[in-house]
């Protein structure tokens, strides 16, 4: 009886964070969905994240100065596809980062950070 308490209470928990996660993003599985708010809080958080943990990896020296636009795609977590505007004190450059969120672990990936072409 045990046993069957706990897998109903899993599968709740479960439902409950895969269905909460989709509707804060409004979003398909698998789908790309636009950033309505690229200036909300948390985007301005995965987007310092990911200048940080480029510069950690490159030896770059880049600082944010905005998210130009940003897309959120729900799958074992959340990835965030971002255009970010970037300085290195002498140049400003754009570019597109692809982080992966997992909350509920604690986790954040950065997957890709290139520059685009102006």
């Amino acid at each position: 009886m045990k046993i069957l308490c706990l897998i109903l209470f899993s599968i709740a928990l479960f439902s409950l964070l895969l269905f909460s996660d989709a509707a804060r993003s409004d979003a398909l599985v698998g789908g790309w969905s636009p950033i309505k708010d690229v200036k909300d809080p948390h985007v301005v958080e995965i987007a310092n994240y990911a200048v940080t943990e480029y510069d950690k990896r490159s030896g770059a020296k880049l600082k944010l100065l905005s998210v130009v636009k940003g897309e959120t795609q729900v799958v074992a977590g959340t990835n965030y596809r971002l255009v970010l505007e970037t300085t290195n004190d002498s140049a400003t450059k754009n570019y597109r980062a692809l982080v992966l969120e997992k909350p509920w672990l604690y986790f954040r990936n950065l997957t890709s950070f290139e520059p685009l072409l102006t």
